[in-house]
């Protein structure tokens, strides 16, 4: 059954507008992701939001239909409120006219299979949301196994990372670990670390890639520290023709990641 929301200071628009931060993510163990595109794809990962949120008025549509039918089959919440408070819970001035609420994943190494792909994408101290949902993107597009972020990454439950990664958030597993963790993680097992680097690296579409392999891209400003690099199996860089010195990490994994595949594929 739907419930209708009409202020601003309703509890339960309080406590969705909290979710923007990570503080309160982490304390309710909750996360927020606009628009039906973003829940279809939940939904079809077979995830369905605990609280659904739809703007009053909006236009039928059957997608939507089949998603409030799940929510309220499954026990879920679902709520109408008018899209000037959904703007305010999700902040933006032109909200979609839905969202949800979902739980956060288990970001545990414990839980992936490195077989279950022939590659993964890693990032180290990726610190903006747009790059990390980029990554996810990217992963979902190869085929990729998930994305591991080391050390201190942006939040990938934040409203922004979520909405840049297209619905991937929930289509690619998704680790979070400190180096020290993965390190080990990785050689208990097969996968080859290759790095993006510049240090005595191999030209990228060269290099010998082996599956399970694990790319690693570094730090937007800062690239790898040397010691992770030290323990690569493999360097790799991508030759840079005009005036920059380097690609934004989310493009360097992508062009990486369809490198990789493609001579892991022949």
């Amino acid at each position: 059954m739907r419930r209708t929301i009409t202020g601003f200071s309703n509890p339960t628009v309080k406590f969705l507008r909290s979710l923007r931060e990570k503080k309160h993510r982490r304390r309710e163990g909750k996360f927020l992701a606009e628009g039906l595109r973003l829940l279809t794809d939940a939904r079809e990962c077979g995830l369905l939001p605990e609280i659904l949120v739809m703007a009053s008025g909006r236009p039928s549509h059957p997608l939507l239909n089949e998603l409030e039918a799940s929510v309220n089959a499954a026990g879920g919440d679902i709520i109408e409120m008018d899209e000037e408070i959904l703007a305010k819970v999700t902040g933006k001035e032109n909200p979609q006219a839905v969202a949800g609420v979902f739980a956060e994943f288990d970001t545990s190494l414990a839980r992936l299979n490195r077989a279950a792909a022939p590659i993964w994408l890693v990032a180290q101290a990726l610190r903006d949301p747009g790059n990390l949902g980029t990554m996810l993107r990217t992963g979902d597009a190869v085929g990729a196994g998930g994305l591991i972020l080391i050390d201190d990454c942006a939040d990938p439950f934040s409203v922004e990372a979520v909405r840049a990664s297209m619905g991937a958030i929930f289509t690619q597993h998704l680790a979070i670990a400190r180096w020290d963790e993965f390190l080990p993680w990785l050689r208990s097992g097969p996968g080859q670390l290759v790095a993006a680097s510049l240090r005595d690296p191999t030209d990228y579409r060269a290099a010998a890639y082996q599956a399970p392999c694990f790319l690693l891209v570094g730090n937007e400003s800062q690239g790898l520290p040397a010691a992770y690099e030290a323990e690569c199996d493999l360097r790799v860089t991508i030759p840079m023709r005009g005036r920059a010195d380097s690609l934004n990490a989310a493009v360097a994994g992508a062009v990486l990641a369809y490198e990789a595949l493609a001579k892991l594929d022949s």
